[in-house]
């Protein structure tokens, strides 16, 4: 009995110990690439403001284009890999450059400042990986811990740029591997994740609100009608995930100058924005979602979103894809609400949502996003969408370096890429 108490205590006290050490480690990662991530946030919300007062600067987006090649150009960084190489870091197969820091901040705020479509919350992945990586080589930490710091800053970024620091905590966690959480890396990516978010808030960076405007009894009509939702919208982000890749090799394919192939994708953009007559899908999108979730949306919101995203970001432009991926989800949504005779307003949230753990295969993220943009009311419609989605959507998503652990279909190990 003796033995066994002094064996508690000794293991007990390391543990103690590696809770002080993470909790340091995460106020450090909390701050610092909160106030990157701040600052970042706010440079968006800046140019975002300035293009809605000047929409006529969309007409310089090849141009800008060209600027962003020159700049990863000058910082000899030539093979940008994006989100996907935070995710192979993590698997140990590459390194994350501190030179990316800066290279996404400034070519992400060229980008929304001259139309691009395109998120932030992408970004700020890369940015708070390759700054938490980073810290962890400054602090001298192994590689296991240092995959831990990068999951750390990705949660901080997150958390500080979209408000959501629960779900911040669990996406860096849940991202890198479908069907294994990286539990290690909970109280640093938790603790980051809290820290962050409400530094940006002091600092005046407030996340998005949303407002359901009805949400109905769970009956079985009703679920059924949440059922067929969640199977369309399945379908989409597998489209989505297709379109973005298969766009970004036929655009390596058959424009292999990457000069020539912003400059004339830039162009499209400039082109699709005068034919639809609306500047609706530049930028992020953040206004289309709130008009969707307000039961207004035009039928082909989901399919411009996604042709303009597809055209920015797999052309050299730089960004995000979650927020997008957000706007398609929820004009669909909102479209089948409309058609199916269920609240459009709730049906805007859900396909957001659903189409969200769709491109990202992460249903927990999904569910925590859910509860802190809209609440609880509609828990039991989210949880339809979320989980027919996860399923139906297959082995499919955003992130190629993405490592499918366990299969979907059975509980059978499986270990294979999104593709």
């Amino acid at each position: 009995m003796k033995n066994q108490i002094l064996m508690y205590l000794r293991k007990s006290t390391r543990g103690l110990l590696r809770l002080m050490k993470w909790l340091l480690l995460s106020v450090v990662a909390g701050l610092v690439i909160g106030s990157f991530s701040t600052l970042f946030a706010y440079c968006i919300l800046q140019v975002t403001a300035f293009r809605e007062q000047h929409p006529q600067i969309v007409y310089f987006l090849p141009l800008a284009g060209l600027l962003i090649v020159v700049l990863y150009k000058l910082f000899q960084y030539t093979n940008d890999k994006g989100t996907n190489l935070v995710l192979s870091t993590i698997h140990a197969k590459s390194q994350i450059p501190l030179r990316i820091a800066p290279l996404i901040m400034i070519s992400t705020v060229i980008t929304h400042l001259f139309g691009g479509s395109a998120g932030r919350e992408g970004a700020a992945l890369q940015l708070g990986g390759s700054i938490g990586n980073q810290l962890g080589r400054w602090f001298r930490l192994d590689e296991e811990d240092q995959h831990v710091m990068i999951m750390c800053g990705m949660s901080a970024a997150f958390s500080a740029l979209f408000g959501t620091p629960v779900a911040a905590a669990i996406f860096s966690m849940e991202v890198v591997s479908v069907g294994v959480m990286y539990y290690a890396a909970l109280v640093p990516c938790v603790f980051a994740s809290l820290i962050a978010s409400n530094f940006a808030s002091n600092l005046g960076i407030r996340p998005e609100n949303f407002h359901i405007m009805e949400i109905p009894l769970l009956t079985v009509p009703n679920g059924i009608k949440m059922i067929i939702l969640a199977l369309v919208c399945a379908v989409v982000s597998v489209l989505f995930c297709m379109l973005l890749h298969g766009l970004g090799d036929w655009f390596r394919e058959h424009l292999p100058n990457p000069y020539q192939r912003i400059f004339l994708a830039g162009l499209a953009v400039v082109l699709l924005t005068w034919l639809v007559g609306t500047e609706d899908y530049l930028g992020a999108g953040i206004p289309i979602i709130q008009r969707a979730i307000a039961g207004k949306a035009v039928w082909y919101a989901f399919l411009a979103k996604m042709v303009f995203t597809a055209l920015t970001l797999e052309s050299g432009f730089k960004g995000g894809e979650i927020v997008p991926s957000f706007v398609v989800g929820a004009t669909l949504g909102c479209l089948l609400g409309k058609i199916m005779g269920l609240s459009p307003s709730l049906c805007a949230a859900a396909g957001m949502i659903a189409l969200f753990c769709g491109v990202t295969n992460c249903p927990v993220t999904s569910m925590l996003i859910a509860f802190e943009l809209f609440g609880f009311a509609g828990v039991p419609y989210f949880l339809i969408a979320i989980s027919i989605s996860y399923l139906m959507s297959g082995y499919y998503g955003l992130y190629e370096d993405q490592s499918i652990i366990y299969s979907k279909y059975k509980a059978k190990y499986i270990n294979k890429k999104a593709h």
